[in-house]
Parts: C-alpha cells; structure tokens; sequence
C-alpha cells in the first residue's frame, strides 16, 4: 500500500490490548514494588514504584481516549489512510 503522508495523523492503536497489556504491567510493577520493599532493596523499590506511576498514568490515558470514543478509536469500516487520489 502505497503510503499518502499523513500516518501520524490518522495512527491507530488497539486501546483494549494497550489497556490489558498496561493493567498486567502495573500488577507486576506493584508486586515488585512490594517485594523488593520487603527484601530491603531500596533502589529497585524506588524504581519498581516509579514504573507503577507511569503504567498507572498510561492506563489513566488509555481510559480517557476509549471514553472519548470513536475519535481516538474508530470502527473496522474507517480506513486507516485517506485513499490516494488517482491522477
């Protein structure tokens, strides 16, 4: 498919499979975040913590743009590129 430019205008992500992927990251960065407190390992802690803030952000994002509907996720029967215009 021959590509017409705007791509980044029209980029689609699959918001469901996002917010999965991100809901199973922020479990695990809450459990080492957990774990590594009970060991006394501060600095992994600090880090497992800091990655559950920003998977909790991301999720915080991925459930305002699903709200916002269709615009941030359209339906099968929207193309994904504008169709090239035949000279």
């Amino acid at each position: 498919m021959a590509r017409s430019g705007n791509e980044p205008l029209r980029a689609r992500s699959a918001l469901r499979a996002r917010f999965a992927l991100a809901a199973f990251g922020l479990v695990w960065a809450i459990a080492g975040t957990v774990l590594f407190i009970s060991l006394g390992q501060t600095g992994w802690a600090v880090f497992f913590g800091l990655l559950a803030l920003a998977t909790a952000v991301d999720l915080f994002v991925i459930v305002r743009r699903i709200r916002q509907g269709p615009h941030w996720q359209p339906g099968r029967d929207v193309p994904p590129y504008e169709p090239l215009h035949k000279r």
